[in-house]
């Protein structure tokens, strides 16, 4: 109970308008004050200590790191083009080709909201301009981001494997067949609604094999690195972290001497840029810790299990309704929040009723990210709505045929858990 009421604190506190990882802070060290509570505060203050001292946690600022390295590197403009030629021969060509470049996106930064930002500033003014409304336009370049949630290397899956201890090389491999499944999903109703209102291609006809061999050569090192990635992950050549310095060093290798597009300057502003960024993220991920701590102390996900296991008559049912909890969070608070703060609580119940946490974690990532992408609060929404100009009520209408494509997806995984686990399994065994 006194756990529950510290959680509702913190989010009480996030709706006044507080700093996510100060509200979570708050509520955190209100428990050493209360009167039933014996434990010194200062067990708080090493809380929030050791929760960076995490190497496996060390992998988060270097993708985040990485994904701003990919702009300066030439990367981007050449995924755009490949993107373009595979995908913009059929009905709504930018828009499908959007949704190609966030699965190709997503194997290099990780992050949805970057990915739905970057492609919104690039690709938004002309899809408005070849006559798609600014609501389908912005759905669309939001939706593409979900992809990133799954393809590795995912930021948040990151953050689970640590929170929840599962092995983060599994968490990668098993994103891989979700993340196309969901590409497929989208591209087809892209496909059906752009069909519809006749939104014209922007190539004439399907690309020559020479032509995209032609693409695909000048993308070859964009391409390369979530393969070479997966590929040291599975034979042991790296850990994910080690992944997180590999991907560095390759992005500056591939921008300063093979593509020449990446100086001095360069280098620093993406660093600048991701010294912002990862400052937000750490504050939540220490102030995250005492939260942590004191579930753990209180026995919520002992608790917790033991009611559910008695309520639920099997795993289907009971992910079924974690994963309407996890949509409504997802709407409320960012996808890391949801992911910090509801790991800890939420893997040993998904253990106790014999499901696998792999499974469950691409489940969670995919859902909590899609949140970000709808009313009332998403991040991903008002990035694109405000980059694009349009209305939250055009795009959330826009948006309606894509969240039925992504939850046709999420029943899938639900239903049939090896669309999830037989590639770790046959891979890692």
């Amino acid at each position: 109970m006194t756990a529950a009421l510290l959680l509702g604190l913190g989010l009480l506190l996030m709706a006044i308008g507080m700093p996510v990882a100060f509200a979570i802070g708050i509520a955190g060290f209100t428990y050493f004050f209360l009167p039933e509570t014996f434990l010194p505060t200062n067990i708080g203050v090493q809380r929030i200590v050791s929760a960076t001292q995490s190497f496996p946690l060390l992998a988060v600022p270097l993708f985040i790191f990485i994904g701003h390295l990919m702009n300066a590197s030439g990367i981007t403009p050449r995924l755009i083009r490949l993107s373009t030629l595979l995908a913009g021969w059929m009905s709504g060509g930018l828009a499908q080709a959007s949704i190609v470049l966030s699965t190709l996106m997503g194997g290099v930064s990780g992050s949805a909201v970057a990915d739905a930002a970057m492609q919104s500033r690039v690709l938004g003014k002309g899809m408005i301009q070849e006559g798609y409304t600014p609501g389908f336009s912005g759905a669309v370049l939001a939706i593409g981001g979900l992809i990133t949630a799954t393809i590795p290397p995912s930021i948040g899956l990151i953050l689970y494997g640590y929170l929840g201890e599962v092995s983060i090389g599994r968490l990668f491999i098993a994103g891989v067949v979700p993340g196309f499944l969901l590409m497929v999903a989208l591209m087809v109703t892209t496909f059906f609604v752009a069909k519809r209102r006749g939104y014209a291609p922007v190539r004439e006809k399907l690309p020559s094999g020479r032509e995209a061999l032609a693409a695909a050569r000048s993308s070859i090192w964009a391409l390369l690195f979530p393969v070479w990635l997966l590929v040291g992950i599975r034979y042991g050549l790296f850990t994910p972290t080690e992944a997180g310095a590999f991907a560095v060093a390759y992005a500056l290798l591939v921008g300063c001497v093979i593509h020449r597009e990446m100086g001095l300057r360069d280098v620093l502003t993406a660093m600048h840029a991701s010294v912002r960024d990862i400052g937000m993220i750490m504050l939540i991920i220490m102030f995250s810790g005492i939260i942590g701590y004191v579930v753990s102390f209180e026995r919520v996900p002992q608790t917790i299990a033991e009611l559910t296991l008695g309520v639920f008559a099997s795993p289907t049912a009971l992910l079924l309704t974690l994963a309407v909890l996890l949509v409504l969070l997802g709407m409320l608070l960012e996808a890391t929040v949801v992911v910090m703060l509801l790991t800890p609580i939420l893997v040993p119940v998904i253990k106790a009723a014999g499901i696998d946490p792999v499974h469950f974690g691409l489940l969670m990532m995919t859902l909590v990210t899609f949140g970000g992408m709808t009313p009332p609060v998403g991040i991903s929404m008002y990035t694109v709505c405000g980059i694009l100009r349009c209305s939250f009520f055009d795009y959330s209408r826009e948006l309606l045929p894509f969240a039925l494509a992504v939850f046709v997806v999420v029943l899938g995984i639900i239903f049939f858990p090896d669309i999830v686990l037989f590639l770790p399994n046959w891979l890692m065994g």
